[in-house]
């Protein structure tokens, strides 16, 4: 299974400079309690935007280049991927991006975990067009604002299921706890 996990604003702004344009804790726990145990898939920008591989988590890089720490597994190109969760269909691998894998897995996505920013943000890379109406809503609960921020941002997270792949189960359970 291929899910997507990515945070947007307003304009479908993702990053800039290798970086997120936001700090949102709340996000960032999502992330967190999401991916974890499963593993995680990046181009090599986005894995230097963190540097290191995510604890607790099979992290794999789509990269032509070698020089990563140890804990990363470099796959040479999109092919390779494909073929590691073809041969685990069990595992549901996280991509974190950036955008041109997933543009060139976007018709291999079964599920979207996308945190909606209600704000706009300066940035340089803009989420892969994704068709959403291709996308069935599985849930979508609004995030903690974080009050201590100079201006409090309002967003959400919404998962999607697609209505084309059958490699995911038909009972997808979602549980966030915004305790």
């Amino acid at each position: 299974m291929i899910s997507f996990i990515w945070a947007e604003d307003s304009h479908g702004i993702i990053g800039n400079q290798g970086k997120l344009p936001w700090h949102l804790p709340d996000d960032m726990k999502f992330f967190k309690q999401t991916t974890m145990n499963h593993p995680v898939v990046s181009g090599t920008k986005t894995f230097k935007s963190f540097n290191r591989p995510l604890p607790g988590r099979d992290n794999y890089v789509i990269s032509s280049h070698n020089d990563f720490p140890d804990g990363v597994t470099v796959l040479p190109d999109i092919e390779s991927f494909l073929s590691l969760v073809t041969a685990n269909p069990e595992k549901n691998y996280f991509v974190l991006g950036g955008a041109n894998i997933f543009a060139q897995l976007i018709n291999q996505v079964d599920m979207l975990y996308r945190t909606k920013i209600e704000a706009e943000f300066s940035g340089d890379t803009v989420m892969a067009d994704v068709d959403y109406s291709q996308f069935e809503l599985v849930s979508e609960t609004t995030g903690i604002v974080d009050e201590k921020i100079s201006i409090p941002i309002p967003f959400k997270f919404i998962q999607e299921s697609s209505k084309l792949s059958n490699r995911h189960a038909s009972s997808v359970v979602f549980c966030y706890n915004n305790n």
